[in-house]
């Protein structure tokens, strides 16, 4: 383990920090952890996702939420879920929480919340996790993701269809827990 590597908390079936492991051992061994997902929309309802790196260890160069990362060991969802907005897309505005989603192979055994954030700010995209960036009405996502599936990551395919009646103009947002890859 390398001085800089993160540590995850890695977690039992229900989501009980069992252990802390390095980055690399908990990919490596295919460990169940902690993720956040965050779809930001403009007031236009417009969603961004992003075109992630070639330099990604996992599935690289395919589209997925607006940003996106692993919970660190001891951090809270929603915390980490602010921080990665901030680090990707110089973002720091109020987030609703939207779901849970159960650790499986569509997530990469993690855990994941799912938030939901609002600005017409100017996003400035990390260049080092984001090789470009698409504001899309969640009808033109859905039209893409029912053409070409594979352009997109798993875990935003799931989630996106999963909480999709519960995105801007469609029925009121929820607190709901999401299991498995067809929930």
């Amino acid at each position: 383990m390398s001085a800089a590597e993160e540590l995850f908390d890695v977690v039992d079936e229900h989501d009980r920090v069992i252990d802390v492991k390095p980055r690399s051992e908990v990919h490596r061994l295919k460990l169940r952890h902690r993720a956040v997902h965050v779809f930001l929309f403009r007031s236009d309802g417009r969603m961004l996702i992003h075109l992630r790196s070639a330099d990604k260890e996992e599935f690289p160069s395919v589209w997925t939420s607006s940003a996106s990362g692993h919970v660190s060991s001891g951090e809270e969802y929603e915390v980490s879920a602010v921080r990665e907005l901030e680090e990707e897309l110089g973002i720091n505005v109020p987030l609703r929480y939207l779901a849970d989603f159960t650790a499986c192979p569509d997530t990469s055994n993690e855990f994941t919340q799912l938030f939901l954030a609002t600005s017409d700010d100017p996003v400035v995209a990390d260049p080092h996790e984001i090789v470009e960036t698409n504001w899309l009405l969640p009808a033109e996502i859905l039209g893409r993701l029912r053409t070409s599936p594979k352009l997109f990551s798993p875990a935003f395919r799931l989630l996106f269809r999963s909480v999709l009646k519960l995105l801007p103009g469609h029925s009121s947002l929820g607190r709901t827990r999401r299991s498995g890859p067809n929930p």
